[in-house]
């Protein structure tokens, strides 16, 4: 609807598939794309991807599921022409309602300010000017700053409800804020940094595990492509840990090399204390893991 309303052609695919959307970008020579991350690391991956001429991208939008740093990174590389945005909100906000804007993409200065971008490039970046966003707890109370919470928003562009469904309202906009169901945190400059859904929180002998942290630090392991995290019902703590893992191809990690990469670089109960190796992951058509599908699969 945006673009309609700006004037812009739609090149719309039936489905997805990197090599086709390389096609009609050449031949289109369109300007802007939306990907969520999956498919920009399918496009990036894709072995035709040298062969297509697609400097006319001026603006890449990324969103939908968390980008791994390493895909971004490497996405500002090989569109040098283009301006990256991240954009983040869900149909009950009509859409964004928080943005890493493009001048957050570009990775130059002093060592102290490429270490504060990069580490920024794992944000969802900032509320819109039309939005105001909180971080709450349980109670709906605010979190000190760097503490985990839901993330909360109100503000014009939001939805008024649900059609015909009072009670799912009622659960969702509460006080006049509407709750995302998405967990996250600010940070010293007030960028957001997701950490997971509420729903998919691993309660492990009391402690609240955020899979995402967990992904990230299985995610920089030179020989993982994919990782995702789960709960599994355990006897003795509730839940335990469990990472479901796609390796790249042809490098090679055994369970206990990974969880001990885990270990070194986060609280050790974080870490997962089983690992299961995939071919892929499941997925829906926007691109988010369906973690639904592991846990039935996996636990």
């Amino acid at each position: 609807m945006a673009a309609i309303y700006a004037g812009r052609t739609l090149i719309i695919q039936d489905q997805f598939e990197g090599g086709r959307w390389m096609d009609l970008v050449e031949r289109e020579r369109a300007t802007r794309a939306m990907l969520v991350p999956t498919m920009l690391k399918m496009v990036m991956d894709h072995p035709d991807f040298y062969k297509h001429d697609l400097s006319s991208l001026e603006v890449i939008t990324y969103g939908a599921a968390p980008m791994p740093l390493e895909v971004i990174q490497r996405a500002i590389v090989e569109f040098p022409g283009a301006h990256f945005i991240n954009a983040f909100g869900q149909t009950e906000t009509a859409a964004t309602i928080t943005m890493l804007p493009p001048e957050d993409h570009i990775l130059e200065g002093s060592p102290e300010e490429l270490e504060r971008k990069l580490r920024r490039l794992s944000s969802i970046g900032k509320p819109l000017e039309d939005v105001e966003v909180r971080i709450v707890d349980e109670d709906g109370g605010p979190v000190a700053q760097s503490e985990v919470g839901e993330i909360v928003a109100r503000g014009t562009r939001l939805m008024k409800g649900y059609w015909n469904m009072a009670d799912a309202t009622t659960e969702t906009i509460r006080g006049g804020w509407l709750y995302t169901g998405d967990l996250g945190y600010f940070d010293e400059d007030g960028y957001i940094f997701l950490a997971g859904r509420a729903k998919d929180l691993i309660n492990r002998g009391g402690e609240m595990i955020s899979p995402e942290e967990v992904e990230r630090a299985l995610q920089s392991h030179p020989a993982v492509d994919e990782a995702a995290v789960i709960g599994v019902a355990d006897v003795d703590w509730g839940e335990r840990v469990r990472a479901v893992v796609v390796l790249k191809d042809g490098h090679s990690a055994v369970e206990e090399e990974l969880i001990e990469h885990c270990r070194e670089r986060m609280a050790s109960f974080k870490k997962p204390e089983s690992v299961v190796f995939a071919s892929q992951l499941p997925r829906n058509p926007l691109g988010k893991v369906l973690k639904r599908e592991l846990r039935e699969q996996y636990s």
